[in-house]
């Protein structure tokens, strides 16, 4: 197993308890220069460059910040994306990176669609795909850490179960000869993005041919992925594979051709003899046993999480003098809801190593969350436990509270937990994108969206 590490930096471990992970000033790492952030993050997280070299970073389109998110989210078309969404030279919006890192809202996005279209049914495509990044968030929330395991029986049995534990070799090289899966996953690795279908269709090839783990390929996309989120990625995965979903994604050529205007087939050496050749029955009957009877006798329920961070008295929140700021990987920006309420209290970040080791970040995504942290003034960035972290930097700050945006990530919550023993820990909602309050089973998107999609297509009061 690849170890994380990182270069040692001069720390100030002002109320670091003894015996745990020093605290590490990592506040040198953030500049505005790109060239000069590579060559820094490299440094200090050498095990980041894997399947990516520093001049393949320099040509990186993508810049992480709300400038350019705000300039991709001008240039968004709701109209466009509905007629176009599917086509892998289509009108998507690519703000993804920057949802993900909460550098623009949901909320933000869908009102900005709103305001673009005549009729709120013109945009009702892109709010409704947003929707799914709000779902996959509540799903999240709920399951915590049992998102990582099948959430569902298969929906369909393989004829020949392999399970294969790792990424075969040909696959990482971009050397299966099929002209279309190593064209995406060539653009994987250098530029961390990829059009939802061709996410699908690299996922679908990885477990239904290949025979892959899921959980392997979707760690595969979370190392390179710069809107790298483990909800959308993991339980879109689980959505492919069956395991989440009414039934599996099968990828044939046909699909591919339709959506690409046949630029892979074309040039492909194994043209009409590729393991997708076929109509979905036939691709079915191939890949997959008769069906058995019904496997799953009931539906999926899956109850809602409770609002987090629990709220606290109204008299510990009014003791507080200036609050810490938390910011976290869906928090990245000086516009995010607690940096944007608190704007003279210190921010503060922490590269987790425990993150680190999980999701094994690539270089191109800590170059994005780096930008991301440039573009907030005055942030601070430590690497260590968050709890300790953030427990540190309260003292040394004097802040007898810490404000975070809430997140379902299960790291963040449970350092929560433990923090909220020794400083009251309080949240700053997001704008509000959906009205949740009869939501009551997060089983199925459509069950979830035919109770929230009415709210959603209403622009923030």
């Amino acid at each position: 197993m690849r170890r994380w590490c990182c270069q040692p930096l001069p720390a100030d471990n002002v109320g670091n308890p003894k015996g745990r992970l020093p605290l590490l000033d990592l506040s040198g790492l953030i500049s505005g220069d790109r060239d000069r952030s590579i060559d820094a993050l490299a440094a200090a997280f050498p095990q980041a460059q894997h399947l990516q070299s520093a001049e393949t970073l320099r040509r990186l389109s993508v810049q992480g910040g709300r400038q350019p998110a705000l300039e991709r989210l001008a240039e968004m078309d709701p109209v466009a994306y509905s007629r176009t969404r599917n086509h892998v030279g289509g009108a998507v919006t690519g703000l993804s990176p920057w949802i993900r890192h909460g550098v623009v809202s949901l909320a933000e996005v869908r009102d900005r669609a709103l305001a673009r279209v005549r009729a709120p049914e013109e945009a009702a495509k892109l709010v409704s795909e947003l929707g799914w990044r709000d779902y996959w968030q509540q799903v999240h929330a709920a399951l915590g850490d049992g998102i990582h395991a099948d959430i569902e029986r298969p929906a369909a049995l393989p004829r020949t179960p392999k399970q294969i534990e790792c990424l075969p070799a040909d696959v990482l090289d971009a050397a299966t000869g099929m002209h279309c899966i190593d064209a995406f996953v060539r653009r994987l690795h250098d530029t961390g993005w990829l059009h939802n279908h061709e996410r699908m269709w690299l996922a679908s090839w990885l477990v239904h041919v290949r025979g892959v783990r899921w959980q392997v390929g979707a760690d595969w996309f979370l190392e390179h992925l710069l809107d790298g989120d483990p909800a959308s990625n993991h339980l879109s995965w689980q959505w492919v594979a069956g395991t989440f979903s009414a039934k599996p994604y099968i990828f044939n050529r046909e699909n591919l051709e339709s959506y690409t205007s046949g630029v892979h087939c074309g040039p492909c050496p194994l043209l009409g003899g590729c393991d997708v050749e076929g109509d979905y029955e036939r691709l079915a009957a191939r890949l997959f046993l008769p069906a058995a009877g019904d496997e799953r006798s009931t539906p999926l329920r899956i109850r809602p999480a409770a609002a987090w961070p629990p709220p606290i008295g109204s008299g510990v929140a009014a003791a507080a003098v200036r609050p810490l700021v938390w910011l976290t990987l869906d928090s990245l920006s000086a516009a995010s809801p607690a940096a944007a309420a608190h704007p003279e209290s210190p921010r503060v970040f922490v590269v987790d190593p425990a993150w680190l080791e999980t999701e094994r970040p690539t270089l191109k995504r800590l170059l994005f969350i780096f930008e991301c942290l440039a573009d907030i003034p005055d942030v601070e960035v430590w690497q260590g436990t968050p709890r300790d972290v953030i427990a540190a930097r309260a003292q040394a700050h004097g802040c007898r509270q810490v404000v975070v945006a809430p997140t379902p990530c299960p790291r963040i919550r449970r350092a929560a937990e433990a923090l909220s023993t020794e400083l009251p820990i309080v949240a700053c909602e997001w704008p509000r994108f959906c009205d949740r309050s009869r939501v009551r089973d997060l089983g199925r998107f459509s069950r979830y969206w035919s109770q929230v999609s009415a709210s959603a297509l209403q622009p923030t009061a």
